[in-house]
C-alpha cells in the first residue's frame, strides 16, 4: 500500500501501457478492497477509498472515455479530494439494489441521508462531512444512489483506531435506515494504514 495522498499526472499510464498490466492490476486491486468494504443492512455498502483505489479508477475511466489529457485533469480533479489525507477516512457508500422500481422507492424513502451517516471509535463518535458541497438529494426527497463521505478522526481517535482489538462501528441513523455494523478487525488493521 502507498502512503500517498495525491495523485499527479506522473501517476497514471498511457492507455496502451496500461492495457498491457490490467489483468495484472485488476487482481492486486481486489487484493487492496478485499478488507476495504463494510455491508451496512441490506442495501448500503461502505467502500473505503485510498491512492490505489483512486489510481485505479481513474485509468479505468480513461480507458473506457479515451478523453485524453482533458479528461485525465478533470479526473484527477475529481478523485484527488477522495484519498485520505493521515487525518480522515474516506467512503463511497453505495445503495445497492438490482430491481429499479424497489430502487426509486427506497431512495425515495431516505432523503438527506448524507446527514444521517456515522461512525464511532471505541463508542466516541466521529465528525463525518460529506465531500459534495452540493446536497444529494432533490427537492421531492429523492436521494443519490452513491455518496461520498469523510470521516475526520481526532489524534486520540487515530491511536485508538489504529490499535488492536478497538471496536469501531459504521452506520447510518436516518428514520427509513437505521443500520449499524461492526468493522472487521481486518478491515481496522487495513485501514489503519490510512492514518498518520
Amino acid at each position: 500500500m502507498s502512503s500517498k495522498t495525491e495523485i499527479t499526472r506522473a501517476d497514471i499510464l498511457d492507455i496502451d501501457a496500461y492495457n498491457k498490466v490490467r489483468a495484472e492490476r485488476r487482481k492486486e486491486i481486489a487484493a487492496v478492497k478485499a478488507h476495504r468494504r463494510v455491508a451496512v443492512g441490506p442495501h448500503a455498502t461502505f467502500y473505503f477509498e485510498c491512492y490505489e483505489t483512486m489510481q485505479y479508477q481513474i485509468q479505468e475511466m480513461l480507458r473506457a472515455e479515451r478523453g485524453g489529457e482533458e479528461q485525465l485533469a478533470d479526473e484527477i480533479a475529481a478523485y484527488n479530494p477522495l484519498i485520505p489525507k493521515g487525518s480522515d477516512l474516506v467512503a463511497t457508500i453505495m445503495f445497492e439494489i438490482d430491481d429499479p422500481a424497489a430502487r426509486h422507492h427506497f431512495l425515495s424513502s431516505i432523503g438527506n441521508v448524507e446527514k444521517h451517516f456515522m461512525m464511532e471509535i471505541a463508542g466516541a463518535p466521529v465528525t463525518v462531512r460529506p465531500e459534495e458541497d452540493l446536497e444529494r438529494t432533490n427537492d421531492a426527497g429523492k436521494t443519490s444512489s452513491i455518496h461520498f463521505v469523510h470521516f475526520d478522526l481526532t489524534k486520540d481517535q487515530i491511536a485508538k483506531f489504529k490499535t488492536a482489538g478497538t471496536r469501531v462501528t459504521v452506520g447510518l441513523d436516518h428514520p427509513h435506515y437505521g443500520h449499524v455494523a461492526i468493522m472487521s478487525e481486518q478491515t481496522r488493521a487495513a485501514l489503519s494504514g490510512d492514518l498518520a
